[in-house]
């Protein structure tokens, strides 16, 4: 039985995380609460809070921001606008086949333990 793993989200930890899991052969289920990846990078799905600015640039080399996995494209410049870093996460989650992993536009829920009798640890995910 392939191990089933609840991934919060679909930024760049959420995009990691997904990938990993597929990696050591569980079957990950993003929840994304968008209608798009990118989490705090995502400029335009946040449209009454905005958590960053149209103009905002990474505050960190293109080398140091990258996944060590995935290189950022050499045209990309060395600090990153939001739009091009959330164009990278774009090309890391086809790269790796993640987006099928992922479901859009999930609302709030919580999580809740639901350990069977049998001890098997799992999770309900309730409104």
């Amino acid at each position: 039985m392939v191990g089933r793993v609840a991934v919060i989200g679909a930024g760049s930890s959420g995009l990691v995380c997904t990938k990993i899991c597929v990696e050591e052969g569980l079957e990950p289920v993003c929840f994304e609460s968008s209608n798009d990846i990118g989490g705090l990078w995502n400029f335009k799905h946040v449209l009454f809070i905005r958590l960053i600015y149209r103009s905002l640039v990474t505050n960190t080399s293109k080398e140091m921001t990258c996944f060590s996995d995935f290189p950022m494209p050499d045209h990309y410049p060395n600090y990153t606008p939001n739009s091009l870093l959330l164009q990278y996460y774009r090309l890391y989650a086809q790269h790796f086949d993640l987006l099928k992993y992922i479901h859009f536009q999930v609302g709030q829920f919580n999580l809740r333990p639901d350990f069977p009798v049998s001890g098997q640890q799992c999770w309900e995910r309730y409104f």
